[in-house]
């Protein structure tokens, strides 16, 4: 009984669970700090630093004498929590004129996708417990799921009965559609490359010989990761992009532009209906994140190096391969290191949203379907070269033919384009004049003096 009970497969599933939605959901309240704590540093100011500081007594008899006046700086730590516990004391404002069903279950589905989207990550090199479903396919399922995000927000937008919130709802939904095209085209290059839709088959894949020159010095060290691959850096540029778009984080917080839709969608929300918008936002941060660092930077593995392969090879220092492969990732260090990807990368967007203003609807549509979707779909095309050559006349043809085929590409982009220049109107100045009226001044003729 006790035996059924431990290796039933519904404890190993409550437990993969579990292990995936604490760790989301704790993971907010140190991103939420973290943001505020860095863009204080880049806009040269304080930023949170006096909530949670401890000062203990110099004269209680119960503080050790050790402790007495001694002040701990927690650098406002316990800000996020402060704010949380706000919002949930706040009176909750509902208005009457609202669809209330539909206003109520907007912020749950807003919260949904980084869920899960995060149940086909792997997480570390323990396959009993991560992922929660290594499901075959892995990529369509992301791309299916991070589809539904904008439901949220539009149903949001939609059942506050607010033509301001209405709107910040409709822009995020044009928004998603010029971004997920992008984002699908840039996976589908590691698709490709990969021959598989599972996360966890691109991870294995990234553990290969680099660039698939086998028996070769540089192959036999190096990891394939694919950011370090050319067409793998363009597809992580444009995912990387795209998520920021996903996310709706700036500079494309279009559907929140507070100087234009008052507050975006989520206007008419008050109290923790109002977090709960926050807590997907930030979950999504650190889930995309995630998805990120496990197609293109080799997920919890620290560094792009085989020492599997060259302790199996090398035997006469086997003993110090295994030990730098432990330390690379196959050990209880994997979950720390792949946490501090996610982190490096989720200092990115707060890096972009510190550096960049908020985009013009305009430039951001421009941006989806003009550049990168063209760009994407280039990638795609010389990965296909790359494929086949490497297939058919071994990994050197292969480089040189994708390297032609990019060639080939640039100069068909140049020869359309320049058609599309003449097309373009005649650049325009405007010159700006002195707004203040102008004087005239009338001259009086003076008058004729007789002569003596």
């Amino acid at each position: 009984m006790g035996d059924w009970l431990i290796n039933h497969p519904f404890w190993h599933a409550l437990l993969r669970v579990v292990l995936l939605v604490l760790p989301v959901l704790l993971f907010v309240v140190p991103i939420i700090w973290f943001e505020r704590r860095l863009l204080g540093w880049f806009q040269d100011r304080l930023g949170p630093n006096r909530t949670g500081n401890i000062q203990f007594s110099r004269t209680s008899r119960f503080v050790p004498f050790f402790l007495k006046g001694k002040k701990f700086h927690l650098q406002g730590l316990a800000q996020p929590m402060a704010d949380g516990i706000k919002l949930f004391l706040k009176e909750d404002i509902t208005p009457s004129a609202v669809d209330r069903a539909i206003y109520f279950i907007a912020p749950a589905i807003a919260l949904f996708p980084p869920f899960a989207l995060g149940a086909t990550i792997p997480w570390g090199p323990f396959p009993l417990i991560t992922p929660v479903a290594d499901v075959n396919i892995g990529v369509l399922y992301i791309l299916a799921i991070s589809s539904l995000g904008v439901y949220g927000i539009v149903l949001a937008g939609y059942a506050g009965n607010n033509k301001f919130s209405l709107l910040g709802g409709l822009r995020s939904s044009a928004q998603l559609i010029s971004y997920e095209l992008a984002m699908g085209v840039s996976l589908g290059c590691i698709v490709m490359a990969t021959g598989s839709l599972k996360p966890s088959d691109m991870l294995a894949y990234q553990g290969g010989a680099f660039w698939g020159f086998k028996e070769s010095a540089i192959g036999d060290i190096l990891a394939n990761w694919n950011i370090l691959t050319p067409f793998g850096a363009v597809a992580a540029l444009i995912f990387f992009i795209c998520m920021i778009a996903e996310t709706n984080r700036a500079p494309f917080d279009l559907p929140e532009a507070e100087n234009e839709l008052v507050a975006g969608y989520h206007t008419e929300y008050s109290s923790m209906k109002f977090a709960v918008f926050f807590m997907g936002e930030y979950a999504s941060m650190f889930v995309y994140s995630a998805i990120l660092v496990t197609v293109f930077f080799g997920g919890w593995h620290l560094l792009p190096f085989r020492f599997d392969y060259l302790a199996a090879h090398y035997p006469a220092a086997g003993d110090i391969w295994h030990v730098l492969d432990m330390l690379n990732g196959n050990s209880f260090l994997a979950p720390i290191w792949f946490i501090l990807k996610c982190a490096m990368v989720i200092t990115g967007y707060i890096w972009i949203r510190a550096t960049l203003p908020r985009l013009r609807y305009d430039q951001l549509m421009s941006l989806g379907w003009k550049s990168l979707l063209p760009l994407a779909v280039s990638n795609l095309i010389v990965i296909a070269f790359w494929i086949f050559a490497t297939d058919t006349f071994g990994p050197l043809v292969g480089w040189a033919t994708s390297f032609l085929a990019v060639l080939i590409l640039i100069g068909l982009y140049r020869s359309l384009n320049k058609n599309a220049e003449s097309t373009q109107l005649a650049s325009r100045t405007i010159e700006l004049v002195d707004p203040s009226p102008r004087r005239t001044v009338e001259l009086v003729e003076p008058a004729q003096v007789p002569s003596a």
